[in-house]
């Protein structure tokens, strides 16, 4: 007997004009996510590669600029960038995993538009990055960077594949210098978002950030 085939979820309205992706296991539950702008549509790493998420997509305008956020969360990014000719932007050390495709590479900063900029996190990767949306008082997309517990705070999480641990900390003191109370109202992660119950991004989120006890976190042993 033929078993019958689920149906791949929509995207997810988190925020006015953000949505965020089921886990895609190409990326190994990672959670992509995508900003409708007025000057360009903005697609955090790669979602699952599959009719409904594409046709999403093209409803909301298609995809002008694609943001990589680590190595692990390439995905089916050149078949994106294949589809809608959009630009792919990732940090300098890891744009080589996409030799196939034309990319815009940075070394710590880089302006996408008036609202979103990216910069470099080293630590869970050589480049591991950020993307800042400021509207909505803030929003931080962390990629792996950032991770929510199980009580759904912001945490590094040191694992066996970490490449830096000191400069992934040192990554989030450079943050917590970048970003104010006013500045950084949420964190969206991209992964472990069954954490957050349903929310699919983190409140008070520099707060949070604040409150961690970096020395502490330093002598933390990996997590295989």
């Amino acid at each position: 007997m033929s078993q019958e085939r689920s149906v791949p979820k929509l995207p997810r309205l988190v925020l006015e004009n953000i949505y965020a992706f089921p886990p895609n296991r190409d990326t190994l539950g990672g959670t992509a996510y995508f900003i409708v702008e007025n000057q360009m549509n903005i697609l955090i790493d790669a979602p699952p590669w599959n009719e409904t998420n594409q046709q999403f997509l093209e409803q909301q305008g298609g995809v002008q600029g694609l943001f990589i956020t680590h190595r692990g969360a390439i995905g089916s990014s050149r078949e994106i960038q294949n589809r809608w000719g959009c630009q792919i932007v990732i940090q300098e050390q890891e744009a080589y995993l996409l030799p196939e495709s034309t990319v815009t590479t940075f070394e710590t900063n880089l302006t996408l538009s008036s609202q979103s900029s990216v910069f470099w996190t080293p630590g869970h990767s050589p480049g591991s990055s950020c993307l800042y949306f400021s509207g909505q008082a803030g929003v931080l997309f962390t990629g792996r960077h950032l991770l929510p517990n199980l009580q759904g705070q912001p945490v590094p999480l040191r694992t066996a594949k970490t490449f830096h641990w000191p400069r992934q900390l040192n990554s989030i003191r450079f943050i917590l210098e970048r970003f104010n109370y006013d500045t950084l109202q949420y964190i969206c992660p991209g992964a472990n978002t069954g954490a957050l119950r349903g929310e699919r991004l983190i409140n008070h989120a520099y707060e949070k950030l604040a409150s961690l006890d970096l020395e502490a976190y330093l002598l933390s042993p990996a997590i295989l």
